[in-house]
């Protein structure tokens, strides 16, 4: 897909190809406006961008995942349905069900954002997919939702249960690491920004020394993963 742009604007998608997104996602905005207001990365410094439905769209996913996780596993304890619920509540969950309606192909990020691949992101991936979740709510209802979150983890996830969908990254590269170079991986907070109620933590991931990873999330645990999610890539890659 080509995004039209000038040298320092935005890259922005044409109207007209949103109806092949709406179309992958099961629903289709009245107001367009809306639509493109989740798409759009604060990045582009434009007067309205995807944060403010971000913050909702977190609560909306929590509640609707939350549900369905609680009436399809109802063996499950709290434990391990907690365990679930944070396995795709994350960047990396979300962004897993971004990726199955190809939303990063619609992203409106700033050129500089384009040019270090910022609409693979994880942290601008994911918010944006909370975004969109959340214009949904507010046209369409909770029940729309519920049925394209649905659809979504049917698409992305061959199997939906504890074994398959819950996986503890950075026990797994502490394992692998172990055995490769005998040491442990180390995690450093980087940055921490946000009001108490919506803080972003980037987190940076050393073996022997040398970063191997960054990665954002709504807590330095969620971070930590995604840099563990990404060192174990990058080991595997070496191999």
């Amino acid at each position: 897909m080509k995004n039209k742009r000038s040298q320092n604007s935005p890259y922005i998608t044409p109207n007209s190809s949103y109806t092949t997104l709406e179309k992958a996602l099961g629903y289709s905005f009245k107001d367009k406006r809306l639509l493109e207001q989740a798409l759009t990365h604060k990045s582009c410094k434009l007067a309205l961008n995807n944060e403010r439905l971000e913050f909702l769209g977190d609560a909306v996913l929590g509640l609707v995942i939350g549900e369905l996780l609680y009436y399809k596993f109802y063996q499950y304890d709290e434990g391990k349905l907690s365990k679930l619920r944070a396995s795709i509540v994350s960047a990396h969950g979300f962004t897993k069900l971004a990726k199955a309606i190809s939303l990063q192909d619609y992203l409106r990020v700033s050129s500089s954002e384009e040019i270090s691949k910022g609409r693979e992101k994880p942290s601008i991936l994911s918010s944006a997919f909370e975004a969109l979740m959340a214009g949904v709510y507010l046209e369409a209802g909770l029940a729309k939702v519920r049925k394209i979150i649905q659809n979504l983890l049917n698409r992305a996830y061959k199997r939906l249960d504890l074994e398959h969908l819950f996986m503890d990254y950075k026990t797994a590269l502490q394992e692998l690491t172990q055995a490769q170079f005998c040491v442990i991986p180390s995690y450093q907070l980087l940055k921490e920004k946000g009001p108490d109620h919506h803080k972003e933590f980037e987190m940076a991931l050393y073996i022997q020394d040398k970063m191997y990873a960054t990665a954002k999330g709504k807590s330095k645990k969620e971070a930590e993963q995604q840099c563990a999610y990404y060192a174990l890539q990058k080991l595997k890659e070496a191999k």
